[in-house]
C-alpha cells in the first residue's frame, strides 16, 4: 500500500510539471518479407485469400458458394485490413515497436518481429476456423471476406504488406443497386443511426411504400445520394487499379450480376483462380443448394417485414423502379464513368 501510493504521488508530480501524457505516438510498420513469408508458412501451411467488395456487393454470397468446395474454407469479417482499427493496429503503437525490435530481445534474431506478429495473429485465426470446419488438411485453403468500402484501394496496400504471398476476389456490383440495399439495410438494422430527413423518408416509405416502389418518390436525399455515388466509385475505381498494380495475376475480379445469371461458370472461375480441383460431379447441386437459400432475406423479414417484406433480396437491376428519373441522373454525373467501365448502362 504504502509503495503504490508513493508512486501515486509520483505519477501526480509528473504531470504537474510535464501535463497530462499523450497518446503513443505511432509509427510505420514495415512490410513482411519473402523470408518471414516462408517461415510463417512453416507453421501454418495453408494458403490464404481474401473477397472484398463494396457494402452490398454480394460479398456474402460469394463467400457462402465458394466454400461449397470440400478444399475451401472462408468466414466473415474479421476486417484485417478493411476497417479501422485495423490488424496492424496491434503493433503500430511507437513503444510495440522499440519493444519487438529491441537488441537486447534475444527472440527477434535482430529483426522487428513486427510482421510476424501480424501474420500469425491472422493465420492463427482463419487456420483455426478451417480446422474446426473439417478443412484444415494440406490442399485446402482459407479466407476471410470483408467488405472494404471504408478503405478502398488502401485496404489492398494493408493486405500485401502482411500477405504477399495471397490472392484476392474483388465482387462489383451495379452501384445504384447496392446502394438501394445498403438504402433498405440501414432502414432495418441500423435506424438509429439514420438523420432526421432519413428517419422521415424511413416512415413516409413505411405508409406509402408504393409511390417509392413506382419511382414517384425518391428514397435518398440529394447529399446521401450524391455520397452514395461518389464512395461506390471511389472504391471500385481505387480496389482495381491497386490490385492490378500489387497482385498480377493474384487478383481476380467478377460482377455480381454475372454470378446471378451463371453461378456454375463463375464459380468455376473462382476455384480455377484458387487453384483447387473442379471436376467433382457433386459441386453443381451444392451450388444449386446453396443458391435456393437467402438467409439474409429471412432475417430482415423477421426482423422488419413491413420494410423488408415487398423487395426481393439480391435482385439485379432494382435501381430501375425503386430510383426516381432524378436519381438516375444524379448517380450518373457522380460516377457514370465508373459504371461505364464496368459494363452498366445509364437507364
Amino acid at each position: 500500500m504504502p509503495s503504490e501510493i508513493s508512486r501515486r504521488i509520483k505519477q501526480s508530480g509528473r504531470v504537474l510539471l510535464k501535463g497530462s501524457p499523450t497518446a503513443s505516438a505511432k509509427r510505420e510498420v514495415p512490410a513482411i518479407t519473402l523470408e518471414e513469408v516462408a517461415e510463417a508458412k512453416e507453421f501454418f501451411p495453408l494458403e490464404k485469400f481474401f473477397i472484398f467488395g463494396h457494402a452490398r456487393s454480394g460479398t456474402t454470397l460469394l463467400t457462402r458458394l465458394v466454400r461449397v468446395h470440400n478444399k475451401v474454407h472462408c468466414n466473415y469479417q474479421a476486417h484485417f485490413f478493411t476497417r479501422y482499427p485495423t490488424l496492424e493496429s496491434l503493433v503500430d503503437d511507437e513503444s510495440i515497436g522499440l519493444w519487438l525490435a529491441r537488441r537486447s530481445n534475444r527472440w527477434n534474431q535482430g529483426r522487428d518481429l513486427s510482421p510476424l506478429v501480424l501474420r500469425a495473429t491472422s493465420d492463427f485465426i482463419m487456420e483455426r476456423d478451417a480446422h474446426s470446419a473439417g478443412k484444415g488438411d494440406p490442399g485446402c485453403l482459407v479466407g476471410d471476406k470483408s467488405p472494404n468500402s471504408l478503405l478502398d484501394g488502401e485496404a489492398v496496400h494493408r493486405l500485401v504488406k502482411v500477405y504477399p504471398d495471397a490472392r484476392l476476389i474483388f465482387i462489383v456490383r451495379d452501384g445504384r443497386d447496392a446502394l438501394i440495399s445498403h438504402r433498405f439495410q440501414a432502414f432495418i438494422d441500423n435506424p438509429q443511426s439514420l438523420s432526421k430527413e432519413d428517419l422521415r423518408i424511413r416512415d413516409n416509405f413505411s405508409q406509402e411504400p408504393e409511390q417509392f416502389y413506382t419511382g414517384q418518390r425518391s428514397l435518398f436525399t440529394e447529399k446521401s445520394l450524391r455520397r452514395g455515388a461518389q464512395g461506390w466509385m471511389r472504391n471500385v475505381t481505387e480496389t482495381d487499379l491497386a490490385a492490378k498494380e500489387r497482385l498480377a495475376d493474384r487478383y481476380h475480379h467478377l460482377r455480381y450480376e454475372d454470378l446471378l445469371d451463371d453461378p456454375q461458370c463463375e464459380m468455376i472461375d473462382v476455384w480455377r483462380f484458387l487453384g483447387v480441383d473442379t471436376d467433382d460431379p457433386t459441386i453443381k447441386d451444392a451450388l444449386d443448394t446453396e443458391l435456393a437459400l437467402n438467409p439474409d432475406a429471412e432475417w430482415q423479414r423477421k426482423k422488419a417485414g413491413d420494410i423488408a417484406g415487398a423487395l426481393e433480396k439480391g435482385k439485379s437491376g432494382s435501381w430501375r423502379e425503386l430510383l426516381t428519373t432524378r436519381d438516375k441522373e444524379i448517380y450518373w454525373e457522380e460516377a457514370g464513368n465508373a459504371l461505364k467501365a464496368w459494363g452498366y448502362v445509364e437507364q
